[in-house]
């Protein structure tokens, strides 16, 4: 985990530091996913801030503390963190495992749908415009036809939409 330090009006020592990542790796003893840490040291008249805001995989914890001294801001706003990684880690157990199973069981005891087809056509694919195909589909009463278009000649399908409008449907490459 890479911890970010930012001091405004603070003078960072190398005790304070030590601090901080002794906090902040028993904090990240409670959940592994924890990609970086930043935390804002801030000293305003004679009343210390300790923010913290964390980065982990799918999930930003933030909290923070003021008191008379750093340290015990620190602490309080790592004790606040700690119960939010808590929490966040209890949402992401499974608490029903008995429920689980017996969905699971249920699903794989569901027969699996067999696509059947009851008509396979051959058809004669003839270049022509959106238009004759429209008219072709709707002189045979059919809710769609497949054709080849004059100018590109690629395969389109022409359909009758529920407003009875026409619908066309191109093919694009990606």
């Amino acid at each position: 985990m890479t911890v970010q330090i930012v001091a405004r009006h603070v003078k960072l020592t190398k005790s304070l530091k030590d601090y901080i990542q002794e906090r902040l790796d028993r904090v990240q003893h409670y959940f592994d996913h924890i990609i970086w840490a930043q935390v804002i040291l801030t000293m305003e008249k004679k009343v210390s801030r300790a923010e913290i805001i964390i980065h982990a995989a799918r999930q930003t914890f933030k909290a923070g503390s003021e008191t008379s001294d750093m340290y015990s801001s620190m602490d309080a706003a790592t004790d606040k963190i700690e119960t939010q990684i808590k929490k966040y880690k209890e949402r992401l157990k499974d608490h029903h495992p008995e429920e689980t199973a017996l969905l699971k069981a249920a699903e794989a005891a569901l027969p699996q749908a067999d696509i059947k087809f009851s008509v396979v056509k051959q058809v004669s694919v003839l270049p022509m415009s959106a238009d004759d195909a429209a008219f072709e589909m709707e002189r045979l009463g059919y809710n769609f036809w497949l054709f080849q278009d004059e100018e590109t000649k690629q395969l389109n399908v022409v359909f009758k939409r529920l407003d009875s409008t026409y619908g066309l449907l191109q093919p694009v490459k990606r």
